[in-house]
């Protein structure tokens, strides 16, 4: 499958903006969360707006937590792939118009507001109502079809996840090379732990994105103390470890077999 998420550039050049900082409030509900700056939807943002999110958020946890426990890997990779081109592909562009347009059924203002939010975030004005929110609900945003959240904000929640990942490229690729360089062992276990570290975090929905070996693979290397001179050709050069290092993080059909079908 051919992840949105995989089209950013894992080179260690300066990364987009950061989001901002973020406080988990403890509790069974997933969507409680606090900013510690000016929230999405401005000074307006109280108690009300984070408990209307949370009791969305709730409630779409338990929708997420039947479908994985419904859908085998493979569907759901073939879900993830028909959200894509909803949210992302040329069925979006040509429908523009229609999602512009939608408005929760509801007469709540805080949803009005989030809504009218997202729409102006995907026109290139304003900025996104969920900055900073925790990929695993983004997930849950991105991914629900039961008309809970409008088109325009699945789509935001789903660019501020590739944003995160951005982020996250970014800081693991200058990692590995410092690995790499300041080491000279040719090993990059800490970065092979790393990328696994972040795989696991995932939700179940994106996991199912990543080759069905993904997972093992990385793990082999770990056990096996991975030397990157040995499974060259060419050079211990700087080039030849970011060019391994992107391959890795955008699953590379030459590293990992039981490639998902692209879209």
């Amino acid at each position: 499958m051919v992840n949105p998420l995989n089209n950013f550039a894992t080179s260690s050049s300066q990364a987009p903006a950061g989001t901002k900082k973020l406080t988990a409030t403890p509790g069974k509900n997933p969507g409680v969360y606090q900013s510690t700056s000016q929230g999405p939807l401005g000074n307006a943002r109280d108690s009300s707006t984070v408990s209307t999110l949370a009791s969305q958020l709730s409630e779409a946890s338990v929708r997420a937590q039947a479908r994985d426990a419904r859908l085998t890997r493979t569907e759901l990779s073939s879900m993830a792939n028909n959200t894509f081109n909803e949210l992302e592909g040329t069925h979006y562009t040509a429908n523009k118009a229609k999602h512009d347009s939608e408005v929760p059924d509801t007469d709540n203002a805080e949803l009005l507001a989030r809504a009218k939010s997202a729409t102006k975030y995907t026109n290139g004005l304003g900025k996104n109502p969920f900055s900073g929110m925790p990929r695993d609900q983004l997930a849950l945003i991105t991914y629900d079809e039961s008309g809970t959240f409008t088109v325009n904000e699945r789509r935001a929640a789903l660019e501020e996840s590739a944003k995160q990942e951005f982020a996250w490229r970014q800081k693991v690729v200058a990692e590995a090379e410092y690995e790499y360089e300041y080491n000279s062992t040719g090993k990059l276990t800490k970065f092979f732990q790393s990328v696994l570290d972040h795989y696991k975090e995932l939700p179940l929905v994106e996991q199912a994105q990543y080759p069905d070996n993904y997972e093992t693979k990385l793990q082999e290397w770990i056990d096996l103390d991975f030397n990157y001179f040995t499974h060259t050709a060419e050079g211990k050069n700087k080039l030849d470890i970011e060019n391994f290092v992107s391959e890795v993080l955008t699953v590379s059909s030459s590293l990992f077999v039981n490639t998902k079908p692209s879209k």
